[in-house]
């Protein structure tokens, strides 16, 4: 029933009015997002207050490895059908290696690695050649896709290697998704809302071993404990985060797109978005905090 009343909500675009707007934060966010080269979104959900922040919140945007997330999903979707055993013995081949510089494409043909550490790879160093095979191991973008549209998320696709979303793929490239949704997912794993109580816990444990710490979560204490997933492109950089907050938990999601800088150097436009907007919302839900990052910390 919870599902249905949400997909409802997101439907009828009555869900952002079902919440309220946290007037502060938005005056803080909304002219960093404004002066961006490019377009922006984000959406900001504090837990214990119920307030949030949205702005271009609802705008598809693309995911980058973001959809790693859901990927995960349909994972333990399949394991809580039988299909799959989170710990059994895998072969790699050859065949399976999407080219670049993942840990899992230097194995060896007919090399083994559990279930397990393959879910590891794919979301702590966003190891593409593992994502694609676990993708197919979940049924495919296809199946992945039919769980999403089923538990109200009406944007949020698998476009990559996914059956009759060739157009939707050359927009968006691998997925594609909103600031809103994909913050909604994050926090219904918190929640132990997605597939099962036992398997959200362990999709959330993994999802705070996050090897790309260099953005958003430079600016949250490193004794704080947060669950991400970042994304990057030449032209978007994304990133959703769950920050178990002293006074409260809360969740964000910003996403850009059609970016003017493009370049992979630290100081790109976009991911500077991204640290300002994890800094302008640690700093805003925990304003006596004294902790800042060390600025050393860049060089690391």
């Amino acid at each position: 029933m919870r599902n249905i009343f949400f997909f409802l909500l997101l439907a009828t675009g009555q869900f952002a009015t079902a919440q309220r707007t946290d007037k502060q934060l938005y005056d803080k966010l909304a002219p960093l997002l404004a002066a961006h080269h490019g377009q922006a979104g984000v959406y900001v959900h504090h837990l214990k207050t119920g307030r949030t922040v949205a702005i271009n919140a609802d705008t598809v945007f693309p995911t980058a490895s973001m959809i790693k997330m859901a990927i995960q999903v349909g994972v333990f979707h399949q394991l809580q059908e039988g299909t799959l055993q989170y710990r059994q013995l895998l072969t790699y081949r050859d065949s399976l290696l999407y080219p670049g510089e993942d840990i899992l494409g230097a194995f060896r043909d007919s090399q083994q690695i559990t279930l397990d550490k393959v879910v590891m790879l794919m979301l702590t160093m966003s190891d593409n050649t593992a994502s694609l095979w676990l993708q197919a191991l979940a049924g495919g973008g296809a199946q992945i896709n039919t769980w999403l549209e089923g538990h109200g998320f009406v944007h949020t696709r698998v476009n990559s290697r996914t059956p009759g979303r060739a157009g939707d793929w050359k927009i968006y490239g691998w997925g594609q998704t909103t600031p809103r949704e994909m913050g909604t997912l994050m926090e219904q794993i918190y929640k132990g809302e997605v597939v099962s109580h036992a398997a959200s816990e362990r999709m959330y444990r993994n999802l705070t071993r996050n090897f790309w710490d260099a953005e958003g979560l430079r600016m949250v204490p490193p004794d704080v404990r947060t669950a991400s997933k970042n994304g990057a492109v030449d032209a978007s950089r994304s990133e959703v985060v769950l920050v178990n907050a002293p006074h409260g938990d809360y969740v964000y999601c910003i996403i850009t797109k059609n970016n003017a800088d493009m370049r992979w150097d630290r100081d790109n436009e976009a991911w500077e978005l991204l640290r300002k907007v994890g800094s302008a919302i640690w700093q805003h839900y925990e304003p006596n905090s004294k902790w800042r990052p060390d600025p050393g910390l860049g060089q690391f």
